[in-house]
């Protein structure tokens, strides 16, 4: 019986052997193995700013063909991209593309809970964190002057930035900046509400 199984266990072995000596035979003599790199920073090309040899100015950073426009900077509605209005004034109100309802401003609060408040404080105070660490301190925008500005000019100061604040353009897409301005003037209205914007239902309730 102990004769049997090694026979058997010293064919499967032979087998075994066979089969990995094929797998590890070279490749024929006219078919040579394929070099591939790994590191793909080696590849030839341009780097930005240097010099080529292909175009007649010598330049490699090329000059876009006039009338281009960056993927999803597609401007077709100047009042909701911009603010502005084609004659460049600042729109009064928030363009009727924009629905102006319970979602976007619960959208408008949470990113103004992230973006704003860290400077501007939770209720628009110019109290925020950053103050107590040094920072100047922002206007508060409950003042007059901040509740008399059009929509558009504070969606354009969210965009690009004015004084001491700089630009969120590129942390904040275009909805939610609409979404911030909407709860913006929600937070006004909460602050400086008289008795006559309570609704009638609900105006004995209030001291």
């Amino acid at each position: 019986m102990l004769t049997r199984n090694r026979v058997v266990v010293t064919i499967f072995v032979a087998v075994v052997m066979l089969g990995v000596s094929g797998c590890v035979r070279e490749r024929p003599s006219d078919n040579p193995p394929i070099h591939i790199n790994p590191n793909m920073d080696n590849q030839p090309k341009y780097r930005p700013q240097s010099e080529s040899k292909f175009f007649a100015d010598g330049a490699t950073m090329r000059v876009p063909p006039a009338g281009t426009v960056a993927e999803g900077d597609l401007r077709s509605n100047i009042e909701y991209c911009t603010g502005k209005n084609a004659n460049g004034e600042f729109v009064e109100t928030i363009p009727d593309t924009v629905s102006v309802n319970l979602p976007l401003l619960r959208r408008g609060q949470e990113r103004f809970n992230i973006y704003c408040s860290p400077c501007h404080g939770r209720v628009g105070d110019g109290k925020g964190i950053m103050v107590n660490r040094g920072y100047v301190p922002p206007p508060t925008f409950h003042s007059d002057r901040i509740r008399e500005l059009h929509d558009g000019q504070i969606f354009d100061v969210i965009t690009h930035g004015v004084r001491n604040m700089p630009a969120y353009m590129y942390q904040v897409p275009v909805d939610d900046r609409w979404a911030i301005v909407a709860y913006l003037r929600a937070l006004q209205r909460s602050q400086n509400a008289a008795k006559e914007d309570i609704p009638q239902t609900m105006q004995d309730k209030v001291r």
